[in-house]
């Protein structure tokens, strides 16, 4: 019974092994099929030409257009100061502000005019004494000739005999002392120019100093030369001022001036749209004269504004007046005066500030390229070269020279056409010919065409 147990275990196991292996022979091998390559997923954008707002960004301090800094050409007390004369008041123009005591001044002026009173009288009496003296002499030459021919009848009648040698010496006597009385006559009225010069230098000197005492009267008021702010006021009512001593320091309000320091190939970049600009090629030949922009291109068609960095979203429109001579080549920036009219109207503080003396600010000089140009994301360039992809849908490595780059923007001048559909993925590795999926990307286009624009995204 054993046996038999045995012999059945054994007979099951060599039909199981049989089983499979007629199994293994029966079973058809796989299909084999050929092996498709994948397509690698990429965003492209269809270069457009755009019109591109070209833009120069930098920060500075605002000052004052002027400043006026009152300083004391007169000593003396200050006997009224305008109560708004504090720092941080509005004074508007021709407003009275301070005045010093005017009585030494006065009391100079008063001599002054007397001493030219004095003298103008002392001129009148000299003309009358020499109409007098014009006179007298006019008599007394008549007297002389009546003494001379005196002189010359004695002489004849001592020659007859009939008058003695004494009468003769008696008239000669008188006629020589009528002589010299003409001649003093005549001295004085030699005299009277020397006198009426002495005069004259001496009313000069008190018209001069009627002249200084009033200036100096003048010195004793002071007025707002404009509207103005108050910066500083250093003086109360009271007080004893001494020559050139500072009493306010005040500010132009009807314009301020922002000097900002921009990076110079921005600058150039903007000002290089202007027409008649030179080529903003940034090399020295161009450094030369490139601080007199100013005098030579028309900088009124630049949009330039001015914000503060405590309120970014309060914009004051601006002029580009000038460009410094204060160029930096480490840092290659360089000064530019931005002018700002009416710096305080409108404002509304906190959340529209006016432009104070030392408020920190951002300066935006821009204009529009004159012609449409090829503009596309910066991070599509890779080391001087773009991705295409090309009519196949394979990857076309593309060489590109860039005109400017301004941001996350790049002006391609050479190596794009309008309609080539470029890559904005940084694929790696960017191989040649590799089979893409490109697919269209509206937000990107929309995003550039906005930054294009000026307007932020």
């Amino acid at each position: 019974m054993h046996r038999k147990h045995k012999f059945i275990v054994a007979l099951t196991l060599i039909a199981g092994i049989a089983f499979v292996v007629i199994m293994a022979k029966m079973k058809q091998p796989p299909e084999r099929t050929a092996e498709q390559p994948s397509a690698t997923p990429a965003t492209i954008l269809e270069v457009t030409p755009l019109t591109v707002r070209t833009e120069a960004r930098g920060y500075g301090q605002v000052l004052p257009a002027r400043s006026w800094q009152a300083v004391a050409n007169v000593g003396g007390r200050i006997i009224w100061k305008h109560p708004d004369l504090e720092s941080g008041n509005m004074i508007s123009e021709g407003t009275r502000l301070l005045q010093i005591d005017p009585t030494r001044y006065e009391l100079a002026e008063a001599s002054a005019r007397a001493d030219i009173a004095a003298l103008e009288a002392e001129l009148r009496q000299l003309d009358q004494e020499k109409r007098n003296t014009r006179e007298l002499l006019e008599l007394e030459n008549r007297r002389l000739a009546l003494a001379q021919r005196e002189l010359e009848r004695a002489k004849t009648l001592v020659d007859r005999g009939a008058l003695s040698e004494t009468r003769l010496d008696e008239q000669q006597r008188a006629t020589l002392h009528q002589q010299q009385a003409v001649q003093s006559l005549k001295n004085q009225l030699n005299l009277i120019p020397v006198r009426r010069d002495t005069l004259k230098a001496r009313l000069a000197r008190s018209e001069s100093a009627l002249a200084n005492a009033l200036e100096d009267l003048e010195d004793t008021r002071f007025g707002a030369p404009w509207d103005m702010r108050v910066h500083r006021s250093e003086i109360e009512t009271g007080q004893q001022v001494s020559p050139n001593q500072t009493l306010l320091v005040a500010d132009d309000i009807t314009a301020a001036e922002a000097t900002v320091q921009l990076q110079m190939s921005e600058l150039r970049n903007v000002l290089s749209q202007i027409p008649g600009a030179p080529d903003p090629a940034d090399n020295d030949e161009t450094h030369r004269g490139f601080t007199d922009f100013h005098r030579q291109l028309p900088l009124d068609s630049l949009t330039v504004s001015v914000q503060p960095t405590s309120a970014p979203d309060s914009h004051w429109r601006g002029k580009l007046t000038r460009i410094t001579g204060s160029l930096d080549p480490a840092t290659r920036t360089i000064q530019a005066v931005i002018t700002v009219e009416e710096p305080y109207r409108d404002a509304n503080p906190p959340a529209r500030p006016p432009l104070v003396r030392n408020m920190f600010v951002q300066a935006t000089i821009a204009v529009p390229t004159p012609e449409p140009v090829l503009v596309v994301p910066a991070s599509a360039i890779h080391q001087g070269e773009v991705y295409l992809a090309d009519d196949n849908d394979r990857l076309q490595r593309q060489p590109v020279t860039l005109a400017w780059q301004q941001g996350e923007l790049a002006v391609v001048s050479d190596g794009l056409e309008a309609g080539d559909r470029l890559i904005l993925d940084d694929l790696v590795p960017a191989i040649e010919g590799t089979l893409l999926n490109p697919r269209p990307d509206e937000q990107t286009r929309q995003w550039l065409q906005k930054k294009a624009a000026g307007e932020q995204p």
